[in-house]
């Protein structure tokens, strides 16, 4: 099979869809309105063909002229492999004939790749599924939050409506924290509430973070317009966001970051612009200039704990409050003011190059705590390093198929490849 690359040709999907038709080169050539010498040509791809011919050989070859035009099996194809990495090991189909399953029967090929999705699909489903039927950290602290708030106006309503003679600034003191208790019990029920509503719907957002990362991802307003978010934590944690957003963009034009991200390292682009390195990786994920289009952002506080989650496209994130700890991210915390540099694969058999910066922190001065945050930048190595990668790093423990991983801390409910 003549191929370019590992792109198929269109020359030769018209001459597979043709035999297998069992059609004579002859007789497609004459429904089409050209000669059998010509349609020879095209399919040994030594022609090119225009728009109107693929519709006349698409007509004539009962195919839809998307199945025949050039670009589309890209993607396709990639599809096609990434389904196959997914498989154990023994049951791993060959990954270099998945162009010619991809031209010989593209229906089949089509099956194939709409059942791995469908089962990519089920395993998030398994996943959150099982983090509710377990020690869910969220559910757990909401409700204890419930239950304290609901105890603390309890025991100040109960002294209010004792009847007894109380002094005027303590009935102050007992009424505004009925008012606090009630405002946090109010926050908290809005939360659980949300959350509750989430667990019958797929795809549907769990906790506030997860909900502003959602917004983020969306296009979000100015800082003003955070109040269509469904809860005031999240609305509290997106302004906060937003805010970070605007300083940075003030501190660093989009114009600016758009004409010096024509070089590809931001360790060099934020030594030409004079500006701090952490800068320039937080707005590459927010802008996504030329060459950075499908840039990640993870950033961690001195805990370990994810404050904000930018995926890359195939990037694997579980769930907030887990993470894997063989990301670069977390090593960048031991060696703060050091940019990190590492080629990651993902189960998937998916690259990345991923740029990773500790940066540390004193607001209140000298006396007061030093703040560490971690930023990592993410990358798809979209060009296929032949590098063996630096790590082989996954989501996190419960969803990875990586058995033999040795920074493994509890087994995957996953089937192991």
């Amino acid at each position: 099979m003549k191929q370019h690359g590992s792109r198929i040709l269109t020359g030769t999907r018209i001459r597979e869809r043709r035999l297998a038709l069992s059609r004579r080169q002859a007789d497609v050539a004459r429904a089409a309105g050209i000669s059998a010498a010509y349609l020879n040509l095209i399919e040994h791809n030594h022609r090119p063909v225009g728009d109107h011919l693929v519709l006349r050989l698409a007509a004539a070859l009962d195919v839809s002229a998307a199945e025949l035009a050039e670009g589309r099996e890209e993607a396709l194809i990639a599809a096609l492999r990434e389904a196959a990495v997914r498989l154990p090991d023994d049951a791993a189909p060959e990954v270099d004939q998945a162009p010619e399953l991809l031209a010989r029967f593209p229906g089949w090929a089509g099956a194939v790749i709409a059942l791995a999705r469908r089962a990519d699909a089920l395993e998030r489903q398994l996943v959150t599924l099982s983090d509710r039927m377990t020690q869910d950290p969220y559910l757990l602290t909401t409700l204890h939050e419930v239950l304290s708030a609901v105890t603390s106006v309890r025991s100040t309503a109960s002294i209010l409506a004792e009847g007894g003679e109380i002094p005027p600034d303590w009935r102050a003191r007992f009424h505004a924290n009925l008012d606090a208790d009630s405002l946090r019990l109010s926050s908290t029920a809005q939360a659980l509430v949300a959350y509750l509503d989430s667990f019958d719907t797929q795809g549907a957002i769990f906790t506030p973070q997860e909900e502003v990362e959602t917004w983020l991802a969306a296009g979000a307003p100015p800082v003003e317009g955070a109040g269509d978010l469904a809860s005031d934590a999240a609305r509290a944690m997106a302004r906060v966001h937003l805010r970070q957003m605007e300083e940075d963009r003030a501190a660093l034009p989009d114009d600016v970051l758009a004409a010096a991200a024509a070089d590809p390292d931001p360790l060099r682009m934020a030594a030409r612009l004079r500006v701090p390195l952490d800068l320039v990786m937080r707005r590459l994920a927010v802008l996504k200039p030329a060459g950075f289009e499908s840039a990640g952002l993870l950033v961690c506080d001195g805990s370990g704990a994810l404050t904000l989650r930018r995926p890359a496209p195939g990037f694997p994130l579980p769930r907030p409050g887990d993470a894997c700890p063989l990301w670069p991210l977390f090593q960048a915390l031991a060696s703060p003011q050091t940019a990190i540099a590492t080629l990651v694969e993902a189960p998937s058999g998916r690259r990345f190059r991923t740029l990773s910066l500790a940066t540390r922190d004193q607001p209140l001065g000298a006396g007061g705590p030093v703040l560490t945050r971690a930023q990592m930048l993410i990358l798809p190595d979209e060009a296929g390093s032949p590098a063996r990668p630096d790590l082989l790093i996954g989501p996190a423990c419960r969803i990875c198929p990586r058995a033999d991983c040795v920074a493994r801390r509890e087994p995957s409910i996953l089937a192991t490849a």
